[in-house]
């Protein structure tokens, strides 16, 4: 049953109530019947389980299996379990630091629970009750009036005036004017949920008057329960950068397998006896062998360094008021192309404001709209309290110098005709200090005009012609035609105090003072914010439950449309199939009068193109699309805690210009992490072809023990550097990157396999010369010197060579910024690398020999020529346009 569509008498039958409510005994049973008028509450993860996600990660699996196998390893050879040690180390450390930055649990459903109100005035047996809000159920008839929160949705059965703020389901900056009467469709097929005048729901706010409602729906049966379960429901989207190392860690574990497996097998066809049996002895060295390449392949810092490094820009991002609450969310910024953005509260201020007057006397309508309020001035802060739409009326006054609690004093209230929805009007006496009474009525202009005689011109009373009325109507029209509220201002001067306050017999021969016109106003902020975005190729779309022209308005003067025809409502769009909606969305940049599945449907629409979509909002009316959205952005001042948890990331300014801010950053931060990525590859690389070259020729390169140390150390301090890096120039003159594009995209793949290509090349050189140096010939057998020589070029030559990955292309003698961080992390790790070498005991655990001052100045001299080549080669690269 659609109780908006029917009496309210028909849904009194069907619930099987009265207005006198239920009895106590009817109440019982269908609380035990219906359950409690609640929300279900989500699931939450336990630390153990989180834990444990961190540790599903593919490149953790990998760590891992390798850890376990260093560690039989080491058991049957009688060996050491450093390597075991350090790898788990890093495991532990990556998934603490996961742990801790997510260690936030989903608490929508709870915050959901928290905005329904803790107790409501309900009939029962005839008698007013007050009683817990989770004890209603359906068929209660509960009292609402001004303050109160609607407990649970209903069918009005009794208004008195009643408007209601429902801007945290419907996105109405308005409050409503609600009714008893059944709704007039005018054609329409269905209301949408913001037009349900003869409805109250969960979550919303009375502001104004009184009324009584019969409870229709509780719990999650209620349009906040439909809000609630979308939000179970929603399904938690990988990043682009989760994808991104997934899709890295699967093509590690098929190289890591490969090679192993091709050393291996030639191990074992070394490894043939003459009588062509295998020994056992070879097959264990083969089968180190293959363990030392696995380990040079794995990069056992890559996770630790994009988590350290998200981290970072998080605690930054923290700094300039954007509140991340999922690590990875700071990448997805990066490469954002399309923001939906909730219009109340986030393009706007959610403060009706007075913007323009039509008035011969601009003070006394000011006078009159003020005093023809309920509104009043709160003495700590200086700002109106009351209904929206009154509260501008009063805080216009008081900015022009006309207080109301002066005015009171001046003209005190004798009398009142209250606001009425039929009417559309409302009036109030005072009286003046020469003891005459002056009435002051506002309302819809249309409405006012009607009984308006005279019309105040040049300070006098003229008498209403129809060449005033059409100049009032003209200007109606055109402060409507800018999406404005307009309301109307009227007096009447009376000798004494009027007979009755009936409004029939107030209503009448007045005399038109002015209009005013007012409208949520932008943020000052947010038009340069849209301006900045479009440079940075981010198409901005607006959502509002707001109506056509007010939308319209507004976008045209942020600079989102150029033209009405690029809006749509939530009603249109309902006419439009799925298929057709995704073909046709690029036609619409605002979306008017929409409901919660309307947000959710455009954001999915969307992201079935293909584009990395952000959703922006504070009311409750957003979360599920904030929640489906690939970044969800929450209000943190004006926000509900629902979107807030919901959110992946908050602005705790509720500054649409944060987000551009954060964009920045999530670029900054994601070319920061190609570069280290691309550091790190390449000195994995540079150790499996030494390695696999040293193996084929004959002789031991390096052990795992030496690999695990560079890795983590000589490679993880210059990677984390690197992650600090600040942003290039034109960084927000970019279009986003394509979310499709792959981690070596733009030849980052050839340039790892290049720069590893070099790196191998010097190491292997500087085991030959230390070799050469050791031994006197050119007989490849393992040597001490080369292995220490080749462990400290290794060790360098990434050092050195993370000076060339501050900028892929440009050359660094040219950059104008610099880098501490980066210079710092090359001194601690020579300083390690020799300690390492030269401490004798240090040396020992490491099978090191010490080598001469000329060996430590060959192969500290080979490490550098990695600049003067990178040089050369980005020349090149330059050149060619590549």
């Amino acid at each position: 049953m659609k109780e908006y569509l029917s009496s309210y008498e028909e849904v009194l039958r069907e619930q099987g109530s009265s207005p006198e409510g239920l009895s106590g005994r009817e109440a019982a049973e269908r609380l035990e019947r219906f359950g409690r008028n609640k929300l279900k509450e989500g699931e939450k993860t336990p630390l153990w389980r989180r834990f444990l996600d961190e540790l599903a990660d593919p490149m953790i699996i990998i760590l891992i299996v390798a850890a376990v196998i260093s560690g039989v390893t080491a058991f049957y050879e009688g060996e050491s379990y450093a390597d075991v040690i350090i790898i788990m180390f890093v495991v532990v450390i990556n998934a603490v630091l996961g742990v801790v930055q997510e260690s936030k649990a989903e608490a929508a459903i709870a915050a959901l629970q928290e905005i329904a109100a803790a107790t409501s005035k309900a009939l029962r047996d005839g008698k007013l009750t007050t009683l817990k809000s989770e004890e209603l159920v359906p068929g209660d008839v509960v009292l609402l009036e001004a303050g109160d929160s609607v407990p649970a949705d209903g069918r009005i059965i009794e208004c008195a005036s009643m408007k209601i703020e429902e801007a945290a389901l419907t996105g109405e900056s308005v409050p409503v004017n609600k009714t008893a009467d059944v709704l007039n469709l005018g054609g329409e097929k269905d209301v949408p949920l913001g037009d349900r005048k003869n409805m109250v729901y969960m979550g919303s706010t009375v502001v104004y008057g009184r009324g009584a409602a019969v409870v229709t729906g509780t719990g999650m049966n209620t349009e906040m329960g439909k809000i609630a379960d979308a939000l179970a429901n929603a399904k938690e989207e990988e990043t682009p950068l989760q994808i991104k190392l997934n899709q890295l860690s699967k093509f590690l574990t098929v190289l890591v397998v490969g090679i192993c497996a091709v050393i291996f097998a030639v191990g074992l066809f070394r490894a043939n006896g003459s009588d062509g049996g295998i020994n056992g002895d070879a097959v264990l060295s083969t089968f180190m062998v293959a363990v030392s390449l696995a380990v040079a392949a794995i990069p056992e810092g890559l996770a630790a360094v994009v988590t350290i490094v998200l981290s970072i820009g998080v605690t930054n991002m923290s700094r300039r008021n954007a509140i991340i609450r999922k690590l990875t969310a700071v990448e997805t910024l990066g490469c954002t192309q399309i923001i939906c953005s909730d219009k109340t509260g986030t393009l706007t201020q959610n403060k009706m404001t007075v913007v323009e007057h039509s008035a011969d006397d601009e003070k006394i309508l000011e006078t009159a709209m003020a005093l023809c309020s309920d509104a009043s001035i709160d003495p700590d802060t200086g700002e109106a309290v009351g209904e929206p739409t009154e509260c501008a009326l009063v805080n216009d006054a008081n900015k022009n110098g006309l207080p109301k609690t002066k005015l009171m004093e001046e003209y005190p209230r004798i009398g009142e005709a209250p606001f009425d929805s039929m009417r559309k009007m409302m009036s109030t006496v005072h009286k003046t200090k020469d003891g005459r009474m002056i009435q002051f009525t506002k309302g819809a202009p249309d409405e006012v005009l009607k009984r308006c005689a005279s019309a105040l011109v040049g300070g006098k009373a003229v008498p209403m012609t129809d060449e005033i009325r059409a100049s009032i109507i003209k200007s109606n029209k055109e402060m409507a035609d800018k999406a404005l509220r307009v309301l109307c201002g009227a007096m009447r001067e009376w000798d004494k105090a009027p007979d009755n306050f009936e409004p029939d017999y107030l209503e009448r021969e007045l005399t038109y003072i002015g209009l005013s016109g007012m409208i949520d106003p932008v943020r000052p902020e947010v038009k340069p914010a849209i301006v900045e975005c479009r440079g940075a190729g981010i198409r901005p779309i607006m959502i509002t439950g707001d109506h056509k022209d007010t939308a319209v308005a507004i976008a045209k003067e942020l600079g989102i449309i150029s033209d009405a025809s690029q809006a749509i409502t939530g009603a249109q769009l309902n006419e439009i199939s799925d298929g057709q909606f995704k073909e046709d969305i690029e036609k619409y940049s605002v979306y008017a009068r929409v409901q919660p599945e309307h947000k959710v449907r455009i954001v999915t629409a969307w992201k079935a193109k293909g584009k990395i979509t952000a959703m922006t909002g504070d009311g409750v009316n957003d979360a599920p699309s904030i929640k489906s959205a690939d970044i969800g952005v929450g209000m943190g001042i004006t926000g509900t805690d629902v979107t807030k948890n919901v959110a992946d990331m908050v602005l705790a300014d509720d500054n649409f210009a944060t987000i551009v801010s954060a964009v920045e950053e999530g670029r900054r931060i994601y070319a920061n992490i190609r570069k280290a990525i691309q550091f790190l590859l390449a000195s994995n690389l540079a150790e499996v072809l030494a390695i696999f070259f040293a193996t084929l020729i004959g002789f031991t390169i390096l052990e795992p023990v030496h690999l695990l140390w560079i890795n983590l150390i000589t490679d993880c301090f210059p990677a984390l550097a690197l992650g600090m890096e600040k942003s290039e120039p034109d960084i927000m003159k970019r279009p986003p990157r394509d979310p499709r594009e792959g981690i070596f995209a733009g030849g980052m793949g050839f340039d790892v396999f290049f720069q590893g290509a070099i790196v191998t090349a010097l190491v292997m050189v500087s085991y030959i010369v230390g070799h050469y140096v050791e031994s006197g010939t050119w007989e490849f057998t393992n040597s001490h010197d080369g292995t220490t020589m080749a462990f400290l070029t290794l060790s360098m030559v990434e050092i050195f060579h993370s000076l060339n990955m501050r900028s892929r292309r440009g050359s660094i003698f040219t950059l104008k910024t610099h880098n501490v961080f980066l210079y710092a992390a090359m001194l601690v790790s020579l300083v390690l690398t020799t300690v390492v070498i030269e401490v004798p005991f240090v040396a020992a655990a490491f099978n090191f020999t010490p080598i001469d001052l000329h060996e430590y100045a060959i192969a500290l001299g080979l490490a550098v020529l990695i600049i003067p080549i990178m040089e050369i080669v980005k020349f090149v690269q330059r050149r060619l346009g590549v």
